[in-house]
């Protein structure tokens, strides 16, 4: 699982999707493929990857769907996310 969880994350959309969903709260397709400048087609495959990692889950709401960061992650795998988005940030602090 940590390989999928890894190889999901290394696509920058989709951690884009993790860094907008690390803040705890729920965010419909339209607000990612907004803040991600994504195709709703294309928004949804990576969201589809995401959870077939596990990392998110979603819920039905009217036309549109709803991601959240998976509240039942392991902890090894929670701290795989943490690190992953700590490097990241750390990266975008350096090339700013």
């Amino acid at each position: 699982m940590p390989l999928q969880v890894l190889s999901a994350l290394a696509e920058p959309t989709r951690l884009g999707a993790i860094r907008i969903l690390a803040d705890g709260g729920e965010h419909c397709v339209c607000e990612l493929m907004r803040r991600l400048l994504a195709s709703q087609s294309r928004m949804s495959r990576h969201m589809q990857v995401l959870k077939q990692a596990g990392l998110v889950i979603d819920r039905r709401d009217a036309q549109w769907v709803r991601y959240r960061l998976n509240p039942d992650l392991a902890p090894e795998i929670r701290a795989i996310v943490t690190a992953v988005l700590a490097a990241h940030a750390i990266e975008e602090s350096q090339a700013a």
